[in-house]
Protein backbone atom coordinates (compact mmCIF):
# COMPACT_ATOMS: atom_id res chain seq x y z
CA UNK A 1 0.00 0.00 0.00
CA UNK A 2 1.19 3.54 -0.74
CA UNK A 3 2.23 5.87 2.06
CA UNK A 4 1.15 9.49 2.24
CA UNK A 5 4.54 10.41 3.68
CA UNK A 6 6.59 9.19 0.70
CA UNK A 7 7.86 11.37 -2.13
CA UNK A 8 5.20 12.47 -4.64
CA UNK A 9 2.08 11.28 -2.78
CA UNK A 10 -0.83 10.62 -5.14
CA UNK A 11 -4.38 11.86 -4.74
CA UNK A 12 -7.74 12.11 -6.44
CA UNK A 13 -9.21 15.55 -7.02
CA UNK A 14 -12.97 15.11 -6.88
CA UNK A 15 -15.85 13.75 -8.87
CA UNK A 16 -16.00 10.39 -10.62
CA UNK A 17 -18.80 9.52 -13.06
CA UNK A 18 -21.80 7.94 -11.34
CA UNK A 19 -22.46 4.42 -12.69
CA UNK A 20 -25.79 3.86 -14.44
CA UNK A 21 -26.95 1.59 -11.61
CA UNK A 22 -26.18 4.38 -9.12
CA UNK A 23 -28.17 6.99 -11.10
CA UNK A 24 -31.21 4.80 -11.80
CA UNK A 25 -31.04 3.02 -8.47
CA UNK A 26 -31.92 6.17 -6.51
CA UNK A 27 -34.48 7.45 -9.00
CA UNK A 28 -38.21 6.93 -8.48
CA UNK A 29 -38.64 6.60 -12.24
CA UNK A 30 -35.48 4.84 -13.44
CA UNK A 31 -35.48 1.09 -14.07
CA UNK A 32 -32.37 -1.02 -13.61
CA UNK A 33 -31.38 -2.93 -16.77
CA UNK A 34 -29.44 -6.22 -17.19
CA UNK A 35 -26.50 -4.24 -18.65
CA UNK A 36 -26.25 -2.11 -15.50
CA UNK A 37 -26.33 -5.22 -13.31
CA UNK A 38 -23.58 -6.71 -15.46
CA UNK A 39 -21.58 -3.49 -15.10
CA UNK A 40 -21.82 -3.68 -11.31
CA UNK A 41 -20.77 -7.32 -11.36
CA UNK A 42 -17.82 -6.80 -13.73
CA UNK A 43 -16.41 -3.81 -11.85
CA UNK A 44 -17.01 -5.51 -8.53
CA UNK A 45 -14.81 -8.39 -9.67
CA UNK A 46 -12.22 -6.18 -11.37
CA UNK A 47 -11.78 -3.96 -8.30
CA UNK A 48 -12.23 -6.74 -5.72
CA UNK A 49 -15.02 -4.82 -4.02
CA UNK A 50 -15.79 -6.66 -0.76
CA UNK A 51 -19.19 -8.45 -0.84
CA UNK A 52 -20.18 -6.82 -4.12
CA UNK A 53 -22.57 -9.73 -4.72
CA UNK A 54 -24.89 -8.07 -2.17
CA UNK A 55 -25.19 -5.07 -4.49
CA UNK A 56 -25.82 -7.34 -7.48
CA UNK A 57 -28.66 -9.06 -5.64
CA UNK A 58 -30.15 -5.69 -4.64
CA UNK A 59 -30.03 -4.50 -8.26
CA UNK A 60 -31.67 -7.72 -9.46
CA UNK A 61 -34.51 -7.14 -7.02
CA UNK A 62 -34.87 -3.57 -8.26
CA UNK A 63 -34.93 -4.80 -11.89
CA UNK A 64 -37.92 -7.03 -11.15
CA UNK A 65 -39.82 -4.52 -9.02
CA UNK A 66 -42.45 -2.21 -10.47
CA UNK A 67 -42.36 0.00 -7.37
CA UNK A 68 -39.92 2.85 -6.83
CA UNK A 69 -36.94 2.24 -4.53
CA UNK A 70 -37.42 2.66 -0.80
CA UNK A 71 -35.35 5.22 1.07
CA UNK A 72 -33.33 2.36 2.55
CA UNK A 73 -32.60 0.98 -0.94
CA UNK A 74 -31.56 4.43 -2.18
CA UNK A 75 -29.20 4.87 0.74
CA UNK A 76 -27.74 1.40 0.22
CA UNK A 77 -27.11 2.03 -3.49
CA UNK A 78 -25.41 5.36 -2.76
CA UNK A 79 -23.22 3.64 -0.18
CA UNK A 80 -22.27 0.93 -2.65
CA UNK A 81 -21.31 3.56 -5.19
CA UNK A 82 -18.88 5.07 -2.67
CA UNK A 83 -17.42 1.63 -1.92
CA UNK A 84 -16.83 1.06 -5.63
CA UNK A 85 -15.09 4.43 -6.01
CA UNK A 86 -12.89 3.79 -2.99
CA UNK A 87 -11.99 0.38 -4.44
CA UNK A 88 -11.16 2.11 -7.73
CA UNK A 89 -8.81 4.53 -5.96
CA UNK A 90 -7.27 1.77 -3.85
CA UNK A 91 -6.75 -0.40 -6.93
CA UNK A 92 -4.80 2.51 -8.42
CA UNK A 93 -2.95 2.73 -5.06
CA UNK A 94 -3.73 6.40 -4.45
CA UNK A 95 -2.57 7.81 -1.12
CA UNK A 96 -5.34 10.39 -0.52
CA UNK A 97 -8.91 9.54 -1.40
CA UNK A 98 -12.55 10.46 -0.97
CA UNK A 99 -15.97 9.40 -2.25
CA UNK A 100 -15.80 10.58 -5.86
CA UNK A 101 -18.74 12.77 -4.77
CA UNK A 102 -21.10 9.82 -5.25
CA UNK A 103 -23.41 11.07 -2.47
CA UNK A 104 -23.63 14.55 -4.01
CA UNK A 105 -25.90 15.76 -6.78
CA UNK A 106 -23.21 18.20 -8.00
CA UNK A 107 -20.53 20.27 -6.24
CA UNK A 108 -22.46 23.58 -6.26
CA UNK A 109 -26.01 22.32 -5.79
CA UNK A 110 -25.07 19.94 -2.97
CA UNK A 111 -23.91 22.88 -0.87
CA UNK A 112 -26.49 25.56 -1.65
CA UNK A 113 -29.35 23.08 -1.29
CA UNK A 114 -28.28 22.68 2.34
CA UNK A 115 -27.78 26.35 3.25
CA UNK A 116 -30.73 28.48 4.30
CA UNK A 117 -31.36 31.52 2.10
CA UNK A 118 -30.98 29.93 -1.35
CA UNK A 119 -33.73 29.26 -3.86
CA UNK A 120 -32.86 26.76 -6.60
CA UNK A 121 -33.77 27.77 -10.16
CA UNK A 122 -33.11 26.12 -13.54
CA UNK A 123 -30.12 24.26 -14.97
CA UNK A 124 -27.25 26.00 -16.76
CA UNK A 125 -24.37 24.55 -18.75
CA UNK A 126 -21.00 24.27 -17.01
CA UNK A 127 -18.65 22.34 -19.36
CA UNK A 128 -18.63 19.37 -21.74
CA UNK A 129 -22.12 17.86 -21.36
CA UNK A 130 -22.44 18.75 -17.66
CA UNK A 131 -24.96 21.12 -16.10
CA UNK A 132 -25.65 22.50 -12.66
CA UNK A 133 -28.78 23.93 -11.05
CA UNK A 134 -28.26 27.64 -10.46
CA UNK A 135 -29.50 29.20 -7.24
CA UNK A 136 -30.49 32.67 -6.08
CA UNK A 137 -29.77 34.04 -2.63
CA UNK A 138 -33.07 35.48 -1.44
CA UNK A 139 -32.33 35.92 2.28
CA UNK A 140 -29.32 35.94 4.60
CA UNK A 141 -27.32 32.70 4.26
CA UNK A 142 -27.45 30.57 7.41
CA UNK A 143 -26.12 27.19 8.48
CA UNK A 144 -28.87 24.63 9.00
CA UNK A 145 -27.11 21.30 9.67
CA UNK A 146 -23.88 19.41 8.85
CA UNK A 147 -23.60 19.03 5.08
CA UNK A 148 -20.66 16.68 4.48
CA UNK A 149 -20.40 14.93 7.83
CA UNK A 150 -22.39 11.75 7.09
CA UNK A 151 -20.49 11.32 3.83
CA UNK A 152 -17.16 11.74 5.63
CA UNK A 153 -18.10 9.30 8.40
CA UNK A 154 -19.05 6.68 5.83
CA UNK A 155 -15.81 7.16 3.88
CA UNK A 156 -13.77 6.96 7.08
CA UNK A 157 -15.42 3.65 7.97
CA UNK A 158 -14.74 2.27 4.48
CA UNK A 159 -11.04 2.98 3.85
CA UNK A 160 -7.72 3.14 5.64
CA UNK A 161 -6.27 5.66 3.17
CA UNK A 162 -5.77 9.30 4.07
CA UNK A 163 -8.97 11.27 3.54
CA UNK A 164 -9.15 14.65 1.81
CA UNK A 165 -12.64 16.21 1.91
CA UNK A 166 -13.58 18.52 -1.00
CA UNK A 167 -15.98 21.41 -0.40
CA UNK A 168 -17.08 24.15 -2.77
CA UNK A 169 -15.45 27.47 -1.95
CA UNK A 170 -17.11 30.82 -1.21
CA UNK A 171 -15.96 32.66 -4.31
CA UNK A 172 -17.42 30.02 -6.64
CA UNK A 173 -20.71 29.81 -4.75
CA UNK A 174 -21.19 33.57 -4.98
CA UNK A 175 -20.03 33.79 -8.59
CA UNK A 176 -22.42 31.04 -9.70
CA UNK A 177 -25.43 32.43 -7.79
CA UNK A 178 -27.87 35.27 -8.35
CA UNK A 179 -27.38 37.77 -5.53
CA UNK A 180 -30.92 39.02 -5.06
CA UNK A 181 -30.75 39.58 -1.31
CA UNK A 182 -27.59 41.68 -0.99
CA UNK A 183 -28.06 43.57 -4.23
CA UNK A 184 -31.49 44.67 -3.02
CA UNK A 185 -30.09 45.51 0.41
CA UNK A 186 -27.25 47.61 -1.01
CA UNK A 187 -29.51 49.42 -3.44
CA UNK A 188 -31.95 50.32 -0.67
CA UNK A 189 -29.10 51.91 1.26
CA UNK A 190 -27.93 53.80 -1.83
CA UNK A 191 -31.11 55.16 -3.37
CA UNK A 192 -29.37 58.20 -4.84
CA UNK A 193 -26.46 56.44 -6.52
CA UNK A 194 -25.36 57.58 -9.95
CA UNK A 195 -25.43 55.10 -12.85
CA UNK A 196 -21.63 55.24 -12.87
CA UNK A 197 -21.61 53.62 -9.41
CA UNK A 198 -23.32 50.41 -10.57
CA UNK A 199 -20.05 48.47 -10.62
CA UNK A 200 -19.21 49.60 -7.11
CA UNK A 201 -22.70 48.74 -5.84
CA UNK A 202 -22.54 45.25 -7.37
CA UNK A 203 -19.09 44.60 -5.92
CA UNK A 204 -20.19 45.68 -2.45
CA UNK A 205 -23.13 43.31 -2.72
CA UNK A 206 -20.84 40.45 -3.79
CA UNK A 207 -18.49 41.12 -0.89
CA UNK A 208 -21.30 41.19 1.67
CA UNK A 209 -22.71 37.96 0.24
CA UNK A 210 -19.32 36.22 0.26
CA UNK A 211 -18.27 37.18 3.78
CA UNK A 212 -21.71 36.42 5.22
CA UNK A 213 -21.63 33.04 3.51
CA UNK A 214 -18.23 32.31 5.06
CA UNK A 215 -19.15 33.41 8.58
CA UNK A 216 -22.73 32.14 8.73
CA UNK A 217 -22.47 28.85 6.82
CA UNK A 218 -19.07 27.69 5.62
CA UNK A 219 -17.05 28.21 8.79
CA UNK A 220 -19.61 26.30 10.89
CA UNK A 221 -19.39 23.46 8.35
CA UNK A 222 -15.57 23.45 8.50
CA UNK A 223 -15.68 23.56 12.29
CA UNK A 224 -18.02 20.57 12.33
CA UNK A 225 -15.81 18.54 10.00
CA UNK A 226 -12.64 19.27 11.95
CA UNK A 227 -14.33 18.55 15.26
CA UNK A 228 -15.24 15.10 13.93
CA UNK A 229 -11.72 14.27 12.76
CA UNK A 230 -11.22 15.73 9.28
CA UNK A 231 -7.55 16.60 8.82
CA UNK A 232 -7.52 17.83 5.20
CA UNK A 233 -10.07 20.01 3.42
CA UNK A 234 -9.79 20.81 -0.30
CA UNK A 235 -11.57 24.04 -1.22
CA UNK A 236 -12.80 23.83 -4.82
CA UNK A 237 -12.72 27.23 -6.55
CA UNK A 238 -13.23 26.82 -10.32
CA UNK A 239 -14.56 30.39 -10.65
CA UNK A 240 -11.42 32.29 -9.59
CA UNK A 241 -9.73 34.42 -12.29
CA UNK A 242 -12.93 34.43 -14.37
CA UNK A 243 -13.28 38.09 -13.30
CA UNK A 244 -9.64 39.05 -13.87
CA UNK A 245 -9.24 42.26 -11.92
CA UNK A 246 -7.46 43.23 -8.73
CA UNK A 247 -10.50 43.81 -6.54
CA UNK A 248 -11.98 40.40 -7.37
CA UNK A 249 -8.73 38.55 -6.66
CA UNK A 250 -8.30 40.43 -3.39
CA UNK A 251 -11.86 39.46 -2.47
CA UNK A 252 -11.10 35.81 -3.24
CA UNK A 253 -8.03 35.89 -0.97
CA UNK A 254 -9.96 37.67 1.78
CA UNK A 255 -12.77 35.11 1.71
CA UNK A 256 -10.40 32.12 1.77
CA UNK A 257 -8.45 33.61 4.68
CA UNK A 258 -11.67 34.28 6.59
CA UNK A 259 -12.73 30.69 5.99
CA UNK A 260 -9.49 29.00 7.06
CA UNK A 261 -8.11 31.19 9.86
CA UNK A 262 -7.78 29.71 13.34
CA UNK A 263 -7.86 26.00 12.46
CA UNK A 264 -4.41 24.78 13.43
CA UNK A 265 -5.20 21.07 13.25
CA UNK A 266 -6.30 20.86 9.61
CA UNK A 267 -4.55 21.13 6.25
CA UNK A 268 -6.26 23.34 3.67
CA UNK A 269 -5.69 23.22 -0.08
CA UNK A 270 -7.32 25.04 -2.99
CA UNK A 271 -8.20 23.31 -6.24
CA UNK A 272 -8.58 25.33 -9.43
CA UNK A 273 -8.33 24.39 -13.10
CA UNK A 274 -8.52 25.95 -16.57
CA UNK A 275 -7.71 29.41 -15.26
CA UNK A 276 -5.20 32.24 -15.60
CA UNK A 277 -2.34 30.98 -13.45
CA UNK A 278 -0.19 34.04 -14.04
CA UNK A 279 -2.92 36.06 -12.33
CA UNK A 280 -3.52 33.47 -9.59
CA UNK A 281 0.21 33.34 -8.84
CA UNK A 282 0.20 37.03 -7.85
CA UNK A 283 -2.26 36.31 -5.04
CA UNK A 284 -1.12 32.82 -4.01
CA UNK A 285 1.26 34.17 -1.30
CA UNK A 286 -1.71 36.02 0.26
CA UNK A 287 -3.51 32.74 1.04
CA UNK A 288 -2.23 32.51 4.59
CA UNK A 289 -3.43 29.03 5.58
CA UNK A 290 -3.37 27.27 2.22
CA UNK A 291 -0.55 24.72 2.08
CA UNK A 292 -1.25 23.32 -1.40
CA UNK A 293 -2.62 24.53 -4.73
CA UNK A 294 -4.02 21.64 -6.78
CA UNK A 295 -3.85 22.85 -10.38
CA UNK A 296 -4.33 21.66 -13.94
CA UNK A 297 -1.26 21.35 -16.16
CA UNK A 298 -1.63 18.25 -18.37
CA UNK A 299 -4.31 19.96 -20.46
CA UNK A 300 -1.73 22.64 -21.37
CA UNK A 301 1.07 20.19 -22.08
CA UNK A 302 2.26 18.27 -25.12
CA UNK A 303 2.18 14.48 -25.20
CA UNK A 304 5.69 13.71 -26.46
CA UNK A 305 8.19 12.30 -23.99
CA UNK A 306 11.08 14.43 -22.82
CA UNK A 307 12.22 16.97 -20.27
CA UNK A 308 13.26 19.86 -22.48
CA UNK A 309 11.14 23.00 -21.90
CA UNK A 310 9.58 22.79 -25.35
CA UNK A 311 8.11 19.37 -24.57
CA UNK A 312 6.91 20.29 -21.09
CA UNK A 313 5.48 23.71 -21.86
CA UNK A 314 2.34 22.93 -19.85
CA UNK A 315 4.33 23.13 -16.62
CA UNK A 316 6.07 26.42 -17.33
CA UNK A 317 3.32 28.30 -15.43
CA UNK A 318 4.84 26.94 -12.21
CA UNK A 319 7.53 29.57 -12.66
CA UNK A 320 4.94 32.32 -12.15
CA UNK A 321 4.33 31.04 -8.62
CA UNK A 322 8.05 30.82 -7.93
CA UNK A 323 8.60 34.37 -9.16
CA UNK A 324 5.80 35.68 -6.92
CA UNK A 325 7.29 34.03 -3.84
CA UNK A 326 4.75 31.27 -3.26
CA UNK A 327 6.46 28.57 -1.19
CA UNK A 328 3.61 26.10 -0.64
CA UNK A 329 2.96 22.76 -2.24
CA UNK A 330 1.32 21.83 -5.53
CA UNK A 331 -1.18 19.17 -6.46
CA UNK A 332 0.28 18.57 -9.91
CA UNK A 333 -2.19 17.70 -12.65
CA UNK A 334 -0.53 15.03 -14.81
CA UNK A 335 -3.45 13.47 -16.71
CA UNK A 336 -5.97 15.21 -18.98
CA UNK A 337 -9.66 14.99 -17.97
CA UNK A 338 -11.68 16.29 -20.94
CA UNK A 339 -12.28 15.31 -24.57
CA UNK A 340 -9.14 15.18 -26.69
CA UNK A 341 -9.18 16.13 -30.36
CA UNK A 342 -5.48 16.34 -31.22
CA UNK A 343 -2.95 13.82 -32.48
CA UNK A 344 -1.05 12.34 -29.50
CA UNK A 345 2.72 12.24 -29.40
CA UNK A 346 4.93 9.30 -28.47
CA UNK A 347 3.97 9.49 -24.80
CA UNK A 348 0.27 8.76 -25.15
CA UNK A 349 -2.39 7.07 -27.24
CA UNK A 350 -5.87 8.10 -28.30
CA UNK A 351 -8.97 6.04 -27.59
CA UNK A 352 -12.09 7.60 -29.08
CA UNK A 353 -12.37 11.08 -27.58
CA UNK A 354 -9.84 10.32 -24.84
CA UNK A 355 -6.10 10.58 -24.54
CA UNK A 356 -4.46 7.89 -22.42
CA UNK A 357 -1.11 8.98 -21.02
CA UNK A 358 1.74 6.49 -20.65
CA UNK A 359 3.52 6.08 -17.30
CA UNK A 360 6.64 7.52 -18.95
CA UNK A 361 4.79 10.72 -19.89
CA UNK A 362 3.50 11.08 -16.34
CA UNK A 363 7.07 10.57 -15.10
CA UNK A 364 8.45 13.27 -17.38
CA UNK A 365 5.78 15.74 -16.32
CA UNK A 366 6.57 15.20 -12.65
CA UNK A 367 10.32 15.48 -13.19
CA UNK A 368 9.92 18.67 -15.24
CA UNK A 369 7.87 20.22 -12.43
CA UNK A 370 10.39 19.11 -9.81
CA UNK A 371 13.16 20.81 -11.80
CA UNK A 372 11.28 24.12 -11.79
CA UNK A 373 10.34 23.94 -8.11
CA UNK A 374 13.75 22.63 -7.03
CA UNK A 375 12.15 20.88 -4.05
CA UNK A 376 10.41 17.62 -5.01
CA UNK A 377 8.75 17.38 -1.59
CA UNK A 378 6.40 20.21 -2.62
CA UNK A 379 4.72 18.00 -5.22
CA UNK A 380 1.68 15.76 -4.88
CA UNK A 381 0.38 14.06 -8.02
CA UNK A 382 -3.22 14.04 -9.27
CA UNK A 383 -5.45 14.30 -12.36
CA UNK A 384 -6.00 17.81 -13.69
CA UNK A 385 -9.51 17.88 -12.24
CA UNK A 386 -12.35 15.53 -11.36
CA UNK A 387 -12.82 12.70 -13.87
CA UNK A 388 -16.62 12.75 -13.95
CA UNK A 389 -16.77 13.27 -17.73
CA UNK A 390 -14.72 10.12 -18.40
CA UNK A 391 -15.97 6.54 -18.39
CA UNK A 392 -14.85 4.23 -15.60
CA UNK A 393 -12.69 2.29 -18.08
CA UNK A 394 -10.83 5.44 -19.12
CA UNK A 395 -10.62 6.70 -15.52
CA UNK A 396 -9.13 3.38 -14.42
CA UNK A 397 -6.48 3.47 -17.14
CA UNK A 398 -5.57 7.06 -16.35
CA UNK A 399 -5.25 6.46 -12.61
CA UNK A 400 -3.14 3.34 -13.17
CA UNK A 401 -0.84 5.34 -15.48
CA UNK A 402 -0.67 8.13 -12.89
CA UNK A 403 0.44 5.74 -10.17
CA UNK A 404 2.91 3.86 -12.40
CA UNK A 405 4.42 7.09 -13.69
CA UNK A 406 4.76 8.45 -10.17
CA UNK A 407 6.73 5.34 -9.16
CA UNK A 408 9.05 5.89 -12.13
CA UNK A 409 9.57 9.51 -11.07
CA UNK A 410 10.37 8.49 -7.49
CA UNK A 411 13.02 6.09 -8.79
CA UNK A 412 14.59 8.86 -10.90
CA UNK A 413 14.76 11.34 -8.02
CA UNK A 414 16.18 8.80 -5.57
Amino acid sequence: MSSDSQLFPTQEIGSIAKPGWRVKGVSDEGRITPNEILEAEQWGKKLSVPKFDELVELLKRREKSSDGPSEQEKESIRDWSVRYVLSLFESADLDRVYSGEQWRVEMYEHLVRNIQGFKLLGSVHSFDYKYFTKGALVSEPKYMHPIHLDEYEFVRSSTDRRIKVPITGPYTIVDWSFNEYYESKIRQKNTAFDQLDLKKINFEARREFMLALVQNALRPEVESLIRHGVQWIQIDEPAITTRPDETEMELFAEAINELTQGFSNCIFSVHNCFSDYKLLARYAPDLKDITQLALEFANRDGSNLGLVPGERKGYSDLQFFEDEGYTGGFGLGVVHVHDYSGVPGNGARKEGRNIIESPELVRDRILAAAKILKDPSRISVNPDCGLRTRSWAVTYEKLKALEAGTKLARAEVK
